[in-house]
C-alpha cells in the first residue's frame, strides 16, 4: 500500500499531486524505499537526498526513481450482506 499523495511538503502543505515514482536508495545490493514523489518534485527530492547522504543521515548509494503503475480492477463487488453495523451502546 502506498500513500495517495506525493511525500513533499510545499510551504508547509502536503503536495496534492498523486505519486508517480517510488524513491529508493540502492546500496550494497540492498534497496531502501525513501518515499514517493510526483514528476514536479523529482529533482527537489533528488537534491534533498544527496544533501542527506552528504550529512550521513541517509545511506550512500544510487538514488532510484521507479515508475508507479496504477492497476484498477472491477472484480470486487460489495453486496448489502457484506456490510455489518456495530452498535456502540
Amino acid at each position: 500500500m502506498l500513500p495517495d499523495r506525493c511525500s513533499v511538503l510545499e510551504k508547509g502543505k502536503q503536495c496534492v499531486n498523486p505519486p508517480e515514482f517510488i524513491v529508493s536508495i540502492i546500496s550494497n545490493k540492498d534497496e531502501y524505499m525513501i518515499g514517493v514523489t510526483c514528476e514536479k518534485h523529482k529533482q527537489i527530492v533528488s537534491g534533498k537526498i544527496e544533501i542527506l547522504q552528504n550529512e550521513g543521515k541517509v545511506n550512500d548509494g544510487k538514488i532510484s526513481f521507479s515508475s508507479i503503475k496504477v492497476v484498477g480492477t472491477d472484480c470486487i463487488h460489495a453486496d448489502t450482506d457484506d456490510f455489518i453495523q456495530i452498535d456502540m451502546k
